[in-house]
This record gives C-alpha cells, structure tokens and sequence, in this order.
C-alpha cells in the first residue's frame, strides 16, 4: 500500500532495505557511538570543541561542525558559559599590596605564579566555602579548603596544600584580591615565611584575577549548579571529585591546547 501511495515499485522498495548504507552513514554511526561515550565520561560538560579535542586525541579524525551536527541529533548539549557583563570600576585607593600581574596570566614554568580565591556553594545545610590556589603555569588546582566559616584559616589551608606539595623556591609570586584572608596578618607571616610575594587585584575589579574567576564559573557551571546539595559533607565530597578526579586529571581546557593540567605539566609543555 506505501509503495503504490508512493508511486514506488515494490522490486526497487526491497532493493532499498537490503542496499548497505554508504560509507558517510556508516561512519557517522560510528562516530556518534564515540561521542556519546566521550560526553558521558566529561560528566555530560563537553561542547562540541572538547569532544572534538578528544576524538583527535583517540586517532579519530573529524571536524568541529560534524560533532556539533550529531550531538543536535543525539540532543548532546555541554555546559555553556554565562554572558559576563562588565560592572562599574571602583575608584582607586592605597594598595595593601601591589599588583604584580597587570592582568598578564601567562606562566613559562611551573611555581612561578599562583592565584587564589574563595567562592561559596549553596547546600540545605547552608553555605559551605571553598578556597584555592592555582598554579597558573597549567591552570592545575594545587591547593584547595573547604570550611562553614569564611575565615582566614580557609585560605592559609588551601596555601598549605599547595606549599607542601609544591615545596617552591623564593621568589613565587601569589595573586589574590584584597579580601580579609588574604590581608590578615597571619597570611601574610605565612607568605613571608615561605619566600612568597604578595600581589593583589585592584578594588572591585575581579578582571585581575580573572583565571581562577573562570575555574569558579566552570565548576558551579559544570558540577555545583546541576546538585542539590542536602548537606556540606555532600558539597565537600563532590568538589573533591571534580577538582582532583576530574579538572587535573581529565578536563581538557583550549588554553592548554585541549590537554588537561597535569599532562601539561608531566610533558613540559610551553606555550607560545
């Protein structure tokens, strides 16, 4: 009935159904199957550029508009960032401490430059607070607290972290903003204790500290804002596995030439 609503002949409709499909549709069956299983591993975070970046890893040739084509098709969708929109510049007063950087965030070699900051995280419990310290040389986590209080102690564990695995020489510069932690004197001994230079943004102006500012948006993007959080061990325990589990280990940044933080560093890569 079809084939004659159709104006098909029944010969050539059976010709069809036994016909191989073209080379094209076999590979794009193929290539789907990767896909899916390279989102799944990413947590379900990877656009089309990661997936991309990772099938060329594996040996699997193809282009950036032919996965974002099929993962329409597999309705495949990554974690987008949100627009950010510039607010008013605070006026100018005394530094606590210079800013060294000037908003240049490129590193030649590991335990040169780091950055720190603290951000929140929502749980029913109520917030719990989360301190870091990257090395800016390949974007890795190094160091990292998480507490109920937001007070200096969260960021003097999270330099902690990063001094005993690091051990770094005299001289390592260490950015900041101007929060109370971090102007605290016990901080600032613990800086000076260890050889490391203070730098720390203008007022009010997070542009200066924008690479850790990018780490916070790509965790609550790709991990925090997709939970529910019933308490703060919860929270702590999810963080531990995307900071250590996956964004060191796994994640494939574009800043690194789609590698992931710890490859960079164990490879000695240099970036131009």
């Amino acid at each position: 009935m079809m084939c004659a609503l159709l104006d098909i002949s029944r010969s050539g409709y059976y010709a069809w159904l036994s016909r191989p499909l073209c080379k094209t549709k076999q590979e794009n069956i193929q290539l789907t199957e990767q896909i899916s299983k390279v989102f799944e591993q990413s947590r379900c975070v990877y656009g089309a550029p990661r997936i991309r970046a990772a099938l060329n890893a594996d040996g699997q040739a193809c282009g950036k508009n032919r996965v974002a084509r099929l993962m329409r098709v597999l309705q495949l969708k990554g974690r987008p960032k949100r627009v950010f929109r510039r607010s008013a510049k605070s006026n100018p007063y005394v530094e606590p401490a210079p800013n060294l950087l000037h908003q240049n965030f490129v590193s030649k070699a590991v335990n040169q430059v780091w950055s720190s900051d603290i951000t929140y995280i929502q749980t029913k419990q109520g917030f719990v607070y989360l301190a870091v310290v990257m090395d800016l040389y390949s974007r890795k986590i190094i160091g990292w607290s998480m507490d109920k209080n937001m007070g200096r102690h969260i960021a003097m564990n999270a330099l902690g972290m990063a001094v005993a695995a690091r051990n770094p020489s005299d001289g390592l510069i260490i950015h900041s903003d101007r929060g109370s932690q971090y102007i605290s004197d016990d901080y600032q001994q613990m800086l000076n204790e260890n050889g490391i230079l203070c730098s720390m943004s203008a007022r009010g102006n997070c542009y200066d500290n924008a690479v850790v500012e990018s780490f916070f948006g790509s965790l609550k993007r790709e991990r925090i804002r997709r939970y529910n959080y019933r308490t703060r061990q919860e929270a702590q325990i999810d963080v531990f596995d995307y900071i250590e589990c996956f964004y060191n280990k796994r994640r494939l940044h574009s800043y690194l030439k789609y590698k992931n933080p710890s490859d960079f560093e164990a490879e000695g890569n240099i970036l131009n």
